[in-house]
């Protein structure tokens, strides 16, 4: 293993691995461990590097609170309110990528942009 210098002083540890008739590459144990590998990678290309993460399977706090509030308003609890939290927790990876994809084909001109009011409408 090597250790190379990124922008900003951030030190980086890579090692060369190879890649399978099947384009398949095998993650070093000591990177899979630090990093907290389960049994899923995300991929994504970032300029001209292949970037290799783990699955974050919790989308954070960012709306836990909201969907366990909803929820509870709605009367779930006990092993049902975990259930309903686990299903639509879930959901929202998916809605994030499908509002990136549109921003995306907003920005290369395939779609025509929608305004505030087109979404929510008119405070009429």
């Amino acid at each position: 293993m090597s250790n190379l210098a990124l922008k900003g002083g951030v030190a980086m540890t890579s090692k060369k691995v190879s890649i399978s008739a099947k384009r398949q590459i095998t993650i070093p144990q000591k990177f899979f461990a630090l990093l907290g590998f389960e049994n899923e990678a995300e991929c994504a290309i970032r300029g001209n590097e292949l970037v290799l993460r783990p699955v974050r399977t919790n989308a954070g706090g960012e709306f836990a609170e909201q969907i366990l509030a909803d929820l509870i308003n709605q009367g779930y609890g006990g092993k049902e309110l975990l259930k309903k939290f686990k299903e639509e927790q879930k959901k929202i990876r998916p809605a994030v990528e499908a509002m990136i994809a549109e921003a995306d084909d907003i920005a290369a001109g395939k779609i025509k942009y929608k305004t505030y009011d087109d979404i929510f409408g008119t405070e009429e």
